[in-house]
């Protein structure tokens, strides 16, 4: 089917959007010009799109009850079962649902996208299934994944499991209250600022951010590619260790993917910790709204390192205020750029592109008074850099963003992994509905300090349950260098074998 053509005027207002004025005649002219790049437009209109064959057998999905979701963290469920052996045969799984899983719907926490069904399947999601995974569904996310909190997602705020109206933690809320509560045994979440780790920290779960690049991202509504994630969340470390091995590794289609570098995770799991080099990162520690008992639950738990063999001493990267708060404008700036204004894909990338989940997303403008109070804020700073300076604080960002990697690869010369608690502070209670801008905001972006500025430099970190305080679940970070997963979980199976987190 022909694309539609351009009248001359309508030419001229495009000429004017782009600071240029036409004459009717020069509309003309150029409009005969352009017929042979519109014909070529025709040609890739006819032709089907070049997209991931699915190759196993779907079964009619379904939205939940509020009988059969009692954390809401269900956006909606189905089973797919995958190979009949593999690394992951026996486990069952609950996908982020900003994760195309083809035939079943995707919201990404947002009522603009609601009866969008993707039609294929992201590459974990084959990955998984090619390991014999069984998929369960699609867990409740934050609304378009902008919330470290569990109140903003359009079909509603997701409960923990630990305490019921409190915070499961984000954007990956349902994947961590789900495998907490036992539904699943692992899940797919995504982490653009904490979105796996801070969910884990509230769940008391297993949480792996890993390096940026190592696990392919095609097939995942971005936020911006410079600081996507995907990873896994599970109830133990040896799931998580054993579900990124099949996760991790170039799929060719991922340009966030320079030179992955996969190892058998699950191999390193008993080595224990004796001469391992930890350092207790003081500026971890130093966040304005620590909780004081949460500091002193990490403590304790890193003293258990050290009883273990680790040696353990304090080291402060000064850079690390600077990776966080270098997040503002790449975060702010890239997310509007490319999943606002990109509606969802954004330009300049070679890969695997979801053409229908760009013509769905458009859909964004009709209804944007209705977008989350924290997506708001973030594209309010996001247009205003591009508007009054251009670009250009996000482009110093980014220079910068080396130089705050740099900081904490010096540290990890002298040290093997860094330590420091996940988040400040301990699962809140849901804002009521109807609550103020301010609190809303806040609620949603309050425990970022400590998780934000290892998705800029995009270093591993994984957080491990290491307590309780008033009952609720506390996290651990661990940090290591880029493409030393490893380590972390080396670390974390010594910690986990040695201690039952929730006695402490």
């Amino acid at each position: 089917m022909a694309i539609v053509r351009p009248t001359p005027e309508q030419l001229q207002d495009i000429a004017k959007r782009l600071h240029m004025q036409l004459t009717p005649e020069q509309a003309s002219e150029y409009l005969t010009l352009m017929q042979g790049s519109f014909d070529a437009y025709d040609l890739v209109d006819e032709l089907p799109d070049n997209v991931p064959q699915v190759r196993y057998p779907r079964t009619q999905s379904y939205r939940p009850s509020a009988e059969q979701n009692p954390y809401n963290a269900w956006y909606y469920k189905t089973e797919i079962k995958g190979a009949a052996e593999g690394k992951l045969s026996g486990h069952t799984v609950a996908l982020k649902d900003n994760v195309a899983l083809a035939g079943v719907p995707m919201m990404n926490g947002a009522a603009s996208l609601e009866g969008f069904v993707p039609s294929f399947d992201a590459t974990v999601v084959s990955r998984l299934l090619d390991a014999g995974a069984t998929i369960l569904g699609k867990a409740t996310c934050e609304h378009f994944c902008l919330s470290g909190g569990s109140h903003t997602s359009d079909p509603g705020p997701v409960h923990n499991p630990r305490r019921h109206g409190y915070s499961a933690g984000g954007s990956s809320s349902g994947s961590a209250a789900l495998v907490a509560a036992g539904e699943v045994s692992m899940a797919i979440a995504c982490d653009q600022g904490g979105s796996i780790r801070i969910p884990s920290a509230f769940c008391g779960t297993y949480g792996m951010k890993p390096t940026h690049g190592l696990v392919p991202y095609t097939g995942i509504m971005p936020i911006e590619a410079t600081v996507d994630h995907v990873g896994p969340i599970t109830a133990n470390v040896c799931d998580n260790a054993l579900m990124l091995e099949v996760l991790a590794g170039p799929d060719g289609l991922d340009p966030r993917q320079y030179f992955p570098r996969a190892q058998a995770y699950s191999k390193t799991l008993d080595r224990g910790i004796k001469g391992l080099r930890i350092g207790i990162l003081v500026e971890g520690f130093g966040l304005p709204n620590l909780d004081p008992r949460v500091g002193d639950c990490v403590r304790q738990a890193i003293a258990h390192f050290e009883r273990l063999g680790g040696h353990v001493a304090e080291v402060s990267v000064p850079e690390h205020q600077l990776a966080g708060a270098l997040w503002n404008p790449i975060g702010c700036e890239g997310l509007t750029v490319q999943m606002m204004h990109g509606s969802g894909m954004g330009f300049n990338w070679k890969g695997l592109y979801d053409v229908e989940l760009l013509k769905k997303h458009v859909g964004w403008r009709d209804s944007a008074d209705n977008l989350s109070a924290s997506l708001k804020m973030c594209m309010f700073v996001g247009q205003y850099g591009l508007e009054r300076y251009n670009g250009r604080y996000y482009a110093k960002a980014q220079n910068l963003a080396r130089l705050a990697r740099a900081g904490y690869d010096h540290a990890l010369e002298d040290f093997d992994l860094l330590v420091m608690p996940t988040v400040p502070i301990t699962a809140q209670r849901l804002p009521e509905p109807g609550c103020s801008i301010v609190e809303y905001v806040s609620r949603a972006l309050e425990m970022i300090g400590n998780t934000a500025g290892f998705d800029v430099t995009g270093h591993p970190a994984m957080s491990i349950p290491c307590g309780r305080v008033d009952g609720l679940p506390v996290g651990l970070m661990l940090v290591g260098r880029h493409f030393d997963e490893s380590t972390l979980y080396q670390a974390a199976a010594a910690f986990e074998a040695d201690t039952d987190w929730q006695a402490l």
